[in-house]
């Protein structure tokens, strides 16, 4: 095999695929990406069993073949080398010896055939997506589903398809994240999938930079997310999703705009004083504001107070856990978010009348 390849263009392709590399297994070859080299083209495969991710680029290609390198070293040594072209050539040992203008390095390499195939595919259902805005939908969700292994279902994204319109949703049980959308080309049944965090994370570093069109399709066990020159495969979480739409409420008493840097950035400066184990800050809505108050016994206490349109004669008071509140707003560009509640004890949402709603219970006052 034999190539030469843009320097940056490898590394940016490289990049992409290098997050599921796995170093300690009792499979050596899942340490390396796979490099394919031919009909004008080079690409690069990795796999941790679970995700299996690929990028094309483009390559002078004189001898075409195939082999697998130390994804981590192979990284680091081309990073390093100066140039803007790098040649590669492998023997028949998957010895590569990598070139530039001034420097020549040996990678010793595995077997290919060693490599785990792709494992067959059926799609169920088909939709694309452009790449910016999956990207967007699924940054502005994501952070809401479970870290807790004993509750696998919520250890993902639920991607649903129903009559054209698209719905992920994420969840831990006290909050929950849904962005909605009406999809391109659908085609075959509806339905829905639980898409594993790590694929989702993985999804939105593949797909970045960009607004070609991304097909993602659903099988029974597998989700495919692909493009030109890129393609992700993901196993699913299997299980049924719970009823996420009976924790939403059918219908707000209150809707106040909020001005989302102001509220965010309050909110952010009055959390410093919080407690992470326990803390909570305390919102009262009365009187066209919204105050702010948090204490903690070993840090300090705060207050802020923001304007807002609010004048009715109920007061409502409410406590949440400061980092649940802020969280989609790290993710949303939207200047202004709609804060929608009824009392102090049930469910809060947030919008931005674009398809997301963000659902939170509040904590009992303390």
């Amino acid at each position: 095999m034999e190539f030469i390849v843009l320097k940056n263009d490898l590394i940016d392709k490289l990049q992409r695929v290098s997050n599921v590399i796995v170093q300690r297994s009792t499979l050596p070859v899942l340490a390396n990406v796979l490099l394919e080299a031919k009909d004008g083209s080079l690409s690069m495969t990795t796999t941790d069993l679970e995700i299996r991710l690929s990028a094309r680029l483009d390559a002078e290609v004189s001898v075409p073949g195939r082999t697998t390198m130390p994804a981590k070293t192979f990284l680091l040594m081309v990073k390093g080398l100066p140039g803007e072209k790098i040649k590669m050539s492998c023997d028949s040992s998957h010895h590569m010896r990598i070139e530039t203008e001034n420097s020549s390095y040996n990678l010793f390499g595995l077997a290919p055939d060693d490599f785990p195939e792709v494992a067959p595919f059926s799609p169920l259902r088909r939709f694309t997506v452009k790449q910016d805005e999956l990207v967007r939908l699924l940054s502005r969700i994501g952070y809401a589903a479970s870290t807790d292994e004993s509750r696998k279902m919520l250890n993902g994204v639920l991607f649903s398809v129903k009559e054209g319109a698209f719905t992920a949703v994420a969840t831990d049980g006290k909050r929950l994240a849904l962005v909605e959308k009406v999809v391109e080309g659908f085609t075959g049944d509806d339905g829905q999938a639980i898409v594993p965090s790590k694929s989702v994370m993985e999804v939105q570093r593949l797909f970045s930079g960009g607004n070609e069109d991304v097909s993602i399709e659903f099988g029974a066990a597998q989700a495919c997310f692909s493009m030109s020159g890129r393609s992700l495969y993901s196993k699913l979480i299997d299980g049924s999703y719970p009823n996420y739409r009976q924790v939403i409420p059918t219908s707000f008493s209150n809707k106040i705009e909020l001005q989302s840097d102001v509220f965010s950035g309050a909110l952010q400066r009055i959390s410093n004083v919080v407690s992470e184990s326990n803390g909570h800050v305390k919102f009262t809505v009365a009187n066209n504001s919204i105050t702010m108050k948090a204490a903690s016994s070993d840090i300090g206490e705060g207050f802020e107070k923001i304007n807002v349109s609010y004048s009715k004669p109920e007061e409502i008071s409410l406590s949440f856990n400061p980092l649940f509140v802020l969280a989609p707003f790290k993710h949303l560009d939207a200047d202004k978010v709609i804060l929608q509640l009824n009392d102090g004890y049930n469910p809060v949402a947030l919008s931005c009348g674009d398809g997301f709603l963000y659902v939170l219970m509040p904590m009992r006052n303390k």
